[in-house]
């Protein structure tokens, strides 16, 4: 494995204020305080700061949503269409600035994630520019004397809540999915990656009226439980752990408000033996077993799949072949090209997977194969890095096979038959994501429809696109995103409108 020294190359980031948008404007918090914003690469190194919002800027964000959004919601579709292709066309534009402010924001490797992240913002924004036209009714067959027909018509102002791991890509999935049907969207940042996010607004404001995107930040107990709880927000889509989840999915809950949640994954990827050829297919199996890994996203997605389970025939030699490629990744500074994989997000969270690290370690019968301890000496200890772990003999019931760790940490375990290793991947409060590797298309498909997962991926560890339905089942998540389907069932609201027409009997 290679490590980069942290770069000496890249300009240093200049230390600078970023304001909040609220109705149309760049203000600081009404507490007038602010919060420093560090890039995890360099422990102590900061890279801007943040106001550090109050209920009051709160109170101000839901108001100007709430003033912008008659005439948002009574445009024309062609109208709110173009709108989000010039959002779209100017991102694109500045997808190189994005990616390096998301490389220091969030500690994902620029090549390997930073930049496909921004690309995906773009082609989310065109997506649904596209189906904004889709927002419609039917009309019933009712006969001559009535006309009855359906409206789909939008929530009103959606409170985005976003998590720091990818929050672009998220920011993407409610978003332009909001704005196409009609909705205002107030964004609440996360508290350890809000540069992207306020860099978005930025963008935003440009194209669209003041009110209809604001975006604040500040703490989670303060911005997003006032949001949760303010009755001015007809929605609360929340990405993020399950625990904080459960938590705003509560308070929203209370006054009967619209919510999605997209949560927690602890997700299986299952390995049939002739998945493993002998031939050219077996490259194709390792690069997406890596990918579905999302080890160049530190494991810090709640799709990863983290829970490798592979047949007994061929256990040792895929669990041999994947720690060699694991062991080739070059870890190190997220702004150099040469980097596969980034920095841990934080203190907090590098120190989680630290325990989690020496648990696996000192368990009886457990081995780490490749990796199992932080850096200890080195470029890597200047930064929040950890090293890729592939750990064998964990049994399903082991903590570190059942929790969610949120780092680049791969627990392997084999099985004889469909029916065991069915049984383990559904032995899990979490149903976010699947992994099915075969080359028998029945063995593959039976065993994709019997796992309870929203997301089941075969042969490949990505493919997704816009316009496929994402979501979780179980304690992963309540909704759907990314689709046409999840922005008509999560951002509009139907109205049945029945009228007695004159002329006929009754």
């Amino acid at each position: 494995m290679t490590a980069q020294t942290p770069a000496t190359t890249v300009p240093a980031w200049t230390v600078e204020d970023h304001p909040m948008w609220i109705g149309g404007q760049q203000v600081p918090s009404l507490g007038g305080q602010w919060h420093d914003v560090h890039n995890p690469a360099r422990r102590e190194s900061v890279i801007g700061r943040v106001p550090a919002g109050t209920v009051e800027d709160v109170e101000k964000a839901v108001a100007a949503a709430r003033a912008a959004f008659p005439a948002w919601r009574s445009q024309h579709f062609t109208a709110r269409t173009q709108a989000l292709l010039a959002i779209a066309d100017e991102l694109e534009q500045r997808i190189e600035e994005f990616a390096h402010l998301t490389a220091l924001d969030t500690g994902n490797a620029i090549r390997t994630q930073a930049r496909p992240e921004a690309t995906t913002l773009v082609a989310m924004f065109r997506y649904f520019a596209g189906i904004a036209g889709e927002v419609k009714g039917t009309t019933l067959p009712a006969g001559d004397g009535q006309l009855q027909y359906t409206r789909l018509e939008p929530l009103g102002v959606v409170a985005a809540i976003l998590p720091w791991n990818s929050p672009l890509m998220i920011a993407a999935f409610k978003v332009p999915a909001a704005l196409a049907a009609g909705n205002t969207v107030i964004l609440k940042a996360a508290e350890d990656a809000p540069l992207t996010v306020l860099r978005l607004a930025e963008v935003c404001n440009n194209h669209l009226p003041a009110g209809v995107v604001n975006a604040l930040t500040g703490s989670g107990s303060v911005i997003g439980e006032a949001l949760a709880l303010h009755p001015g927000v007809d929605k609360v889509s929340f990405t993020g752990s399950t625990a904080v989840g459960r938590r705003v999915g509560g308070q929203a809950g209370e006054r009967l408000a619209h919510q999605s949640l997209e949560l927690g994954g602890k997700n299986p990827s299952i390995v049939f033996p002739d998945a493993l050829s002998g031939g050219g297919d077996d490259d194709e199996l390792y690069t997406g077993l890596f990918l579905a890994s999302r080890f160049t996203r530190q494991g810090q997605s709640c799709t990863a799949g983290s829970r490798l389970y592979v047949h007994a025939d061929i256990f040792d030699e895929v669990v041999g072949t994947l720690s060699a490629k694991l062991g080739a990744l070059t870890v190190g500074d997220p702004l150099e090209e040469a980097s596969d994989m980034g920095a841990i997000i934080n203190a907090k969270q590098h120190t989680a997977i630290s325990g989690f690290l020496a648990e696996g370690r000192s368990t009886p019968g457990m081995k780490a194969v490749i990796g199992g301890s932080d850096p200890q000496e080195g470029p890597l200890t200047e930064g929040y890095y950890h090293l890729p772990t592939l750990f064998t003999g964990a049994r399903n019931d082991f903590r570190i096979a059942r929790e969610e760790i949120f780092g680049p940490v791969l627990v392997a375990i084999p099985w004889r038959s469909t029916d065991e290793v069915v049984a383990m991947a559904n032995d899990t409060n979490y149903g976010l994501a699947a992994y099915v590797w075969s080359h028998n298309l029945d063995d593959a498909l039976t065993t994709a429809h019997r796992l309870e997962a929203g997301w089941v991926q075969v042969n490949q560890g990505g493919g997704q696109v816009p316009g496929q339905s994402y979501g979780g089942y179980k304690q992963s998540g309540i909704g759907r995103e990314v689709s046409l389907e999840g922005m008509l069932a999560g951002f509009t609201q139907t109205k049945q409108v029945n009228v007695k027409l004159r002329g006929y009997g009754a």
